[in-house]
Protein backbone atom coordinates (compact mmCIF):
# COMPACT_ATOMS: atom_id res chain seq x y z
CA UNK A 1 0.00 0.00 0.00
CA UNK A 2 1.59 3.10 -1.33
CA UNK A 3 1.57 6.21 1.75
CA UNK A 4 0.02 9.79 0.79
CA UNK A 5 2.27 12.43 1.08
CA UNK A 6 0.73 14.22 3.39
CA UNK A 7 0.65 11.18 5.99
CA UNK A 8 4.34 10.92 5.37
CA UNK A 9 5.06 14.39 5.76
CA UNK A 10 3.06 13.91 9.18
CA UNK A 11 4.71 10.76 10.37
CA UNK A 12 8.51 12.25 9.63
CA UNK A 13 7.37 15.45 11.63
CA UNK A 14 6.55 13.33 14.66
CA UNK A 15 10.92 13.04 14.73
CA UNK A 16 12.48 16.01 14.07
CA UNK A 17 11.91 19.78 15.53
CA UNK A 18 9.63 22.35 13.81
CA UNK A 19 10.04 25.78 14.95
CA UNK A 20 8.55 29.02 13.55
CA UNK A 21 10.52 31.67 11.76
CA UNK A 22 10.89 34.66 14.54
CA UNK A 23 12.59 31.29 17.02
CA UNK A 24 15.00 30.27 14.01
CA UNK A 25 15.65 33.76 13.76
CA UNK A 26 16.55 34.22 17.36
CA UNK A 27 18.34 31.41 17.67
CA UNK A 28 20.45 32.02 14.59
CA UNK A 29 21.80 35.20 15.91
CA UNK A 30 23.29 33.54 18.83
CA UNK A 31 24.37 29.93 17.73
CA UNK A 32 25.51 31.01 14.02
CA UNK A 33 23.35 28.72 12.60
CA UNK A 34 22.91 27.66 8.63
CA UNK A 35 19.71 28.69 6.72
CA UNK A 36 19.04 26.35 3.70
CA UNK A 37 16.04 26.84 1.31
CA UNK A 38 15.60 23.58 0.05
CA UNK A 39 13.25 25.17 -2.64
CA UNK A 40 14.34 24.83 -6.35
CA UNK A 41 16.51 27.48 -7.70
CA UNK A 42 13.80 29.35 -9.45
CA UNK A 43 11.65 29.71 -6.15
CA UNK A 44 14.38 30.81 -4.27
CA UNK A 45 15.38 34.02 -6.53
CA UNK A 46 11.91 34.64 -7.22
CA UNK A 47 11.64 34.77 -3.30
CA UNK A 48 14.43 34.84 -1.02
CA UNK A 49 15.21 34.66 2.50
CA UNK A 50 18.59 37.17 3.34
CA UNK A 51 21.03 34.95 4.35
CA UNK A 52 19.84 31.65 3.52
CA UNK A 53 21.78 29.30 1.19
CA UNK A 54 19.91 27.74 -1.55
CA UNK A 55 20.63 23.53 -2.18
CA UNK A 56 17.76 21.77 -3.83
CA UNK A 57 15.91 19.24 -1.87
CA UNK A 58 17.11 16.46 -4.30
CA UNK A 59 20.69 17.16 -3.67
CA UNK A 60 20.61 17.99 -0.27
CA UNK A 61 22.71 15.40 1.60
CA UNK A 62 25.35 15.53 -0.94
CA UNK A 63 26.18 19.03 -1.39
CA UNK A 64 25.31 19.75 2.41
CA UNK A 65 28.84 17.54 3.14
CA UNK A 66 30.72 19.83 1.27
CA UNK A 67 29.44 22.95 2.68
CA UNK A 68 29.40 21.90 6.50
CA UNK A 69 31.44 19.17 8.10
CA UNK A 70 30.44 19.77 11.96
CA UNK A 71 27.59 17.55 12.48
CA UNK A 72 26.67 19.20 15.63
CA UNK A 73 26.32 23.26 13.85
CA UNK A 74 22.80 23.97 13.84
CA UNK A 75 21.14 23.97 10.83
CA UNK A 76 17.60 25.42 10.01
CA UNK A 77 15.66 24.41 6.75
CA UNK A 78 12.84 25.70 4.85
CA UNK A 79 10.48 25.83 1.86
CA UNK A 80 7.09 27.10 0.71
CA UNK A 81 5.41 24.66 2.50
CA UNK A 82 7.62 22.85 4.90
CA UNK A 83 7.04 19.70 3.22
CA UNK A 84 10.42 19.45 1.20
CA UNK A 85 12.43 20.99 4.19
CA UNK A 86 11.03 17.62 6.87
CA UNK A 87 11.79 15.04 4.05
CA UNK A 88 15.32 16.93 3.90
CA UNK A 89 15.73 17.35 7.84
CA UNK A 90 14.88 13.64 8.20
CA UNK A 91 17.74 13.06 5.48
CA UNK A 92 20.14 15.09 7.21
CA UNK A 93 19.12 12.98 10.65
CA UNK A 94 20.31 10.09 8.98
CA UNK A 95 23.09 10.78 7.54
CA UNK A 96 24.37 12.30 11.26
CA UNK A 97 23.73 15.95 11.62
CA UNK A 98 22.50 16.34 15.26
CA UNK A 99 20.93 20.00 15.42
CA UNK A 100 18.19 20.21 12.28
CA UNK A 101 15.34 22.38 12.77
CA UNK A 102 12.49 22.83 10.05
CA UNK A 103 11.01 26.22 9.78
CA UNK A 104 7.01 25.35 9.49
CA UNK A 105 5.83 28.87 8.66
CA UNK A 106 5.22 30.62 5.16
CA UNK A 107 7.71 31.97 3.44
CA UNK A 108 6.33 35.53 3.50
CA UNK A 109 6.97 35.53 7.61
CA UNK A 110 10.11 33.93 6.80
CA UNK A 111 11.08 37.05 4.83
CA UNK A 112 9.87 39.24 7.91
CA UNK A 113 11.98 37.55 10.19
CA UNK A 114 15.19 37.28 7.99
CA UNK A 115 15.37 41.00 7.52
CA UNK A 116 14.74 41.93 10.83
CA UNK A 117 11.29 43.31 10.63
Amino acid sequence: MLLPVGDLIKEVKQNIRCIDAKTATAEREANKGLLIDVREPAEHVAKPAEGAINIPRGLLEMKMMEIEKDPSRAIYLHCATSARAALGAEQLKRVGYENVSVITCGMDEIQRCCQGE
